[in-house]
């Protein structure tokens, strides 16, 4: 018996190890979730890496959460040495949530953008941007690398022009300037839209649009189902909230054309797009790179809309050495 009871307690050791080690292999849960207030909106966010690192700020797009960066990426940045900070914007993830504002369906915004009728927002771009300000004041950080994807691109392009002073480079993915001659997604896309925005009761069936949304978005070349439906049952793990994203997506409408905007940045600025994006076609990501002074463009062959595993390599052997001349140009 006493036999057995060590055996017993040399496998239960053995197994909690090993899950401890599993853990550790994805960032997010190595680290744990804070909560900031910034001008009374509770703002969810997690800092990673050495506290003396350079710090970069990830932006996250549209109803997104910042588990959507992906553990590839995150941990890409925390072996090239970089302090990551991470939040959930507004509206999403754990971030607080606007409940009594109102959340129009997808279709009848789409359809006032194109007959010219606007309305005043629950909120604009330059809100979340100042979200993302107020997390850097919260955590003590003068200036970062301020990196976004999709509707986190373009909070990221109001940070630029608005904060220089607070950004030390900016990188724009996936994004746009809102343009009004700019290629629409392709309808397919839209639908997937449509579907995240539609709230569901059951967590199975918000897992399986999840992964039909990850497919209808995603990298044909890429797209791997098991990687899909893991990251979509832990954002699930942290609940979702569609009319929040309905929200977020009126503050893109409203914002308009930033083209102006763009011509003002003077930040050093990376621009990285996908060729095979259906959501936000890549002529989008070629026209915020004319209209940045000085941006790189650089186009992904494969990459569509979505960050997985090997679409987050192949962004970060542009990313990283981009951050990494911004260093030796700022050491001379």
């Amino acid at each position: 018996m006493r036999h057995f009871a060590v055996l017993f307690s040399a496998v239960f050791f053995a197994l909690t190890a090993l899950c401890a080690a599993a853990a550790e292999d994805n960032p997010f849960d190595r680290y744990p979730i804070h909560f900031a207030e910034i001008d009374g909106v509770s703002i969810a966010y997690q800092d990673m890496g050495q506290p003396d690192g350079e710090p970069v700020l990830l932006v996250m797009g549209l109803g997104a959460q910042m588990l959507h960066w992906g553990d590839t990426l995150v941990q890409g940045l925390l072996d090239s040495g970089y302090r990551v900070v991470l939040l959930d914007n507004r509206d999403a993830g754990l971030s607080q949530k606007f409940y009594d504002l109102s959340a129009p369906p997808v279709w009848w915004m789409l359809v006032k953008q194109k007959i010219g009728l606007g309305g005043e927002p629950p909120y604009r771009l330059r809100d979340m941007a100042k979200d993302a300000v107020g997390l850097l004041d919260h955590l003590q950080i003068a200036r970062a690398n301020i990196v976004g994807a999709s509707m986190g691109g373009m909070i990221a392009q109001v940070m630029a022009a608005e904060y220089p002073a607070r950004v030390a480079s900016m990188t724009s993915i996936m994004s746009s300037s809102g343009a009004p001659d700019l290629p629409e997604a392709k309808p397919e896309a839209i639908e997937a839209l449509a579907m995240a925005a539609r709230g569901v009761e059951s967590r199975a069936q918000r897992i399986q649009n999840g992964i039909f949304i990850s497919r209808a978005i995603g990298s044909p070349e890429y797209f791997d189902e098991a990687y899909a439906r893991d990251l979509v049952e832990r954002v699930a793990n942290r609940g979702s909230y569609g009319p929040g994203m309905l929200r977020q997506l009126q503050a893109i409408l409203a914002s308009g054309d930033r083209s102006p905007l763009l011509a003002t940045i003077a930040v050093p600025t990376l621009v990285v797009h996908g060729e095979a994006d259906p959501l936000v076609p890549i002529a989008h990501g070629r026209d915020t790179a004319e209209k940045i002074p000085g941006a790189r463009f650089v186009a992904i062959p494969g990459m569509a809309h979505t960050l997985e595993p090997k679409v987050s390599e192949l962004v970060l052997r542009e990313l990283v050495p981009f951050l990494q001349s911004q260093r030796q140009l700022a050491a001379e």
